[in-house]
């Protein structure tokens, strides 16, 4: 019974939290979230021209040109499977195993992924995709800003 109570408190508080970081003057919860998990390949500008970009065998995507590439309109859904992984992008790794680990991936955070049943009255369980999702929207709202004109 208090499973049940927690759980709606704790996505409520979590969704509370983001909220107020992403209002906050000096906060950009997309731009912190990019510059953490993409800017290493992709630049912190988004063109492509990260720090290991050279040694890539494949150079990574200008992120700043996908509504210029899409007849001006941003690829929200695209976007989105490129990062929660279930759209192929060869640099980014298989979908069992993306570049940025369990970031993106509530599923493999499951911390008791062995015992599935225990795993269902986990009530931070809800909280993961909640978190997961939060960052995704966020590096697709930042990577929507900046587009080229």
């Amino acid at each position: 019974m208090m499973t049940l109570c927690l759980k709606p408190l704790m996505i409520v508080s979590l969704t509370v939290v983001f909220a107020a970081a992403a209002h906050a003057e000096d906060a950009d919860v997309g731009k912190v979230e990019f510059q953490a998990s993409c800017a290493s390949c992709h630049g912190v500008d988004g063109k492509g021209r990260g720090p290991v970009a050279e040694q890539l065998k494949v150079p990574p995507a200008d992120l700043t040109a996908l509504a210029k590439n899409n007849n001006g309109v941003f690829p929200i859904t695209a976007v989105y499977e490129a990062i929660d992984g279930r759209r192929t992008i060869s640099a980014h790794g298989t979908h069992e195993m993306p570049i940025w680990g369990e970031r993106y991936n509530p599923v493999k955070s499951l911390p008791h992924i062995v015992d599935p049943a225990y795993d269902a009255l986990d009530p931070s369980r809800d909280l993961r995709e909640v978190v997961v999702r939060t960052r995704i929207l966020a590096v697709i709202d930042y990577l929507n800003r900046i587009q080229q004109k």
